[in-house]
């Protein structure tokens, strides 16, 4: 999808949305925000590693082979057993502090043509279709399809690991191609390091990449 198609498609006109089909849509798709999940404490996460049904078939196998005095076989299942679970709850913790920490990245305003005029908005106010403007020094809100470009290069380290600045462009993006090597795309939660540009947001909230 190039950049006009990009417009197109979520019926955004030159000057931005009008604030009333804005409301309509933020009705619609609800806040640009990423939920927040249940918190669970770290022993009911460890005894949730266990609960699947793969470890259900190897806790029966460990039992079976005690019963016939395989203990050895018995002992190492269950190392297995627990080593699963202990993998599974560091990597579950990894995940949560990830995204508390994209949720902390993303600032609570943000600067959107609306109805032909540059307005500072709540972030959490971007609707799919917002016309985003983007300039040194600011986080994204929104997954954005780039539809304009001045030398502009964004820090994408949260989202890749890579740690130098991507330049951006307006060029066509192909739907195959990695987040790293989207040059029309701005994500959210990723740091304008360079130069101004705009986008239309094309995904928000949990729908974001």
């Amino acid at each position: 999808m190039d950049a006009s198609e990009a417009l197109g498609a979520f019926g955004t006109p030159a000057g931005g949305l009008a604030e009333d089909e804005a409301e309509r849509r933020l009705a619609a798709h609800g806040p640009n925000r990423l939920p927040k999940g249940k918190q669970r404490g770290p022993l009911v996460r460890f005894l949730l590693q266990f609960h699947n049904l793969l470890i259900y078939v190897l806790i029966a196998a460990g039992g079976l082979a005690a019963a016939i005095g395989h203990g050895t076989d018995a002992v190492v299942i269950g190392l297995v057993v627990v080593a699963n679970a202990a993998i599974g709850f560091v990597q579950e913790g990894r995940a949560e502090r990830a995204l508390d920490a994209i949720r902390s990245m993303i600032d609570p305003q943000a600067t959107a043509m609306r109805g032909g005029r540059r307005l500072t908005v709540a972030a959490e106010s971007v609707v799919p279709g917002d016309l985003v403007v983007l300039e040194a020094g600011d986080r994204v809100p929104a997954d954005l399809r780039l539809v304009k470009a001045n030398n502009l290069k964004i820090d994408e380290a949260a989202l890749t690991g890579e740690s130098v600045p991507v330049d951006k462009g307006t060029g066509p993006v192909s739907a195959d191609a990695s987040l790293g090597d989207r040059a029309g795309m701005a994500y959210s939660g990723t740091f304008v390091a360079a130069g101004r540009g705009e986008g239309v947001a094309v995904a928000t909230g949990a729908t974001t990449e």
